[in-house]
């Protein structure tokens, strides 16, 4: 198992919440696709026609109260099936699991809700299965009403309701069960985007007030903005714990990996197609500074290779912040030059000027496509820079604010 991840000096003294000790989860899958051939297969024969499917293998790993631990990975990675075993749902088929506290799940959309009921029964009806009584969800029921934002729909039943519905009334739920531990896969994905920000300033509050999440999400820079801790499987098992932005790396490159085993290729023939050697980034006239003021330029330079030649070819060049938003991108072909054929090795520099990047790090990305859109190679966060701190203001743009009084207000 990889070393733990470092905590927050506050964190390093919470008690734990959950601890998972070397926990395995086996699924049985089957091949014989109606009852007919199960009975027909029943047996030696029917051994053939099953197949052991390990969803975790061998999971070690402990979260301390007040963190916000992020599950990454690939589609079958084991993550929302480790968010089960910690929630309870499901049981391990190997190891052990302890928690402590007041759980609320949010794990698939409309679990625990019965379809025939309305949603104002409903309410009541998941508030029970998470543990309150119908006197403390009666005391609940306005705070639960005005978050969903459902109107008259709370007494239609839920049968008729749209995803966007079924995922603010349980999350409405299950934020004023007052968890100690929240867990939560990818349902936020699932509502609208003024939803999604009032989940997310949810969210945050339960952060300042030092409650534990888990959050399963394929939004990376959501993971990163939030989670002071993640964790990245890969076939059931920890490959990464510890900090956001390396978890992330780390998963790219698997990703990486994967789009090459797709295309039946290994990585020296995709150095033989063309190949990201080199990439720097330094403010114009001097490479050893690496903070970036305003006003600045920006040199990104960029060190390719291909050994057959490449004709049709572009590279592309992207900016993001320490939440993982792009903030800049751009190609060779949207900035309309024609870099003819790439053989051998080849120095790009491009050159952003009077750039006005706010404050933080920021990290360059780099692709090699043919020119109708093939990546052929991916360097993702292959340099960083970090943008000169600007106490008067934050975020993503350097901009400096004045405050005036408008024509005609006499104050």
């Amino acid at each position: 198992m990889p070393p733990a991840a470092s905590a927050p000096d506050e964190m390093i003294d919470a008690p734990e919440i959950v601890r998972i000790d070397h926990v395995s989860k086996r699924f049985t899958l089957r091949k014989d696709k109606s009852l007919k051939e199960r009975i027909v297969t029943l047996g030696a024969l029917g051994r053939r026609h099953r197949e052991d499917f390990w969803a975790l293998r061998d999971v070690s790993l402990s979260i301390r109260a007040g963190s916000t631990v992020g599950l990454i990975g690939h589609n079958g990675s084991g993550k929302s099936t480790l968010l089960k075993v910690i929630g309870g749902i499901i049981d391990p088929s190997s190891g052990d699991v302890s928690r402590r506290g007041r759980i609320a799940a949010l794990l698939e959309l409309g679990a625990g809700f019965h379809p025939d009921l309305t949603g104002r029964e409903n309410v009541y009806l998941n508030a029970s299965i998470l543990g309150l009584s119908r006197h403390e969800t009666d005391e609940r029921l306005d705070a639960i009403l005005d978050f969903a934002s459902i109107g008259e729909f709370i007494d239609t039943q839920v049968k008729f309701y749209s995803s966007g519905m079924y995922v603010r009334l349980a999350f409405a739920v299950a934020i004023n069960t007052d968890p100690d531990l929240l867990l939560v896969d990818e349902v936020l994905a699932v509502g609208d985007e003024a939803f999604q920000r009032k989940c997310l300033d949810k969210i945050r509050e339960f952060q300042a007030e030092g409650r534990t999440i888990i959050l399963v999400s394929h939004s990376l820079g959501q993971v990163t903005e939030l989670c002071d801790r993640v964790i990245l499987l890969n076939a059931g098992s920890v490959v990464h714990d510890g900090d956001a932005h390396d978890a992330v790396a780390a998963f790219r490159d698997i990703l990486e990996q994967r789009r090459l085993d797709g295309l039946g290729m290994t990585a020296e023939q995709v150095a033989a197609e063309g190949h990201i050697l080199g990439v720097s980034a330094h403010p114009a006239g001097d490479p050893d500074r690496t903070v970036l003021r305003a006003g600045d330029d920006l040199i990104i330079d960029v060190v390719l290779e291909a050994e057959k030649g490449m004709r049709d070819w572009k590279c592309g060049i992207q900016i993001d912040n320490a939440s993982g938003q792009v903030v800049y991108g751009t190609t060779t072909e949207r900035m309309g030059v024609d870099v003819g054929e790439l053989r051998e090795r080849r120095h790009l520099r491009f050159r952003l000027a009077d750039t006005r990047f706010g404050p933080g790090k920021y990290f360059v990305s780099v692709s090699l496509m043919t020119t109708t859109g093939i990546h052929v190679h991916d360097w993702p966060q292959s340099a960083s820079f970090d943008a000169d701190d600007y106490r008067v203001a934050v975020g993503t743009v350097h901009a400096i604010p004045t405050l005036e009084s408008p024509a005609g207000d006499g104050a």
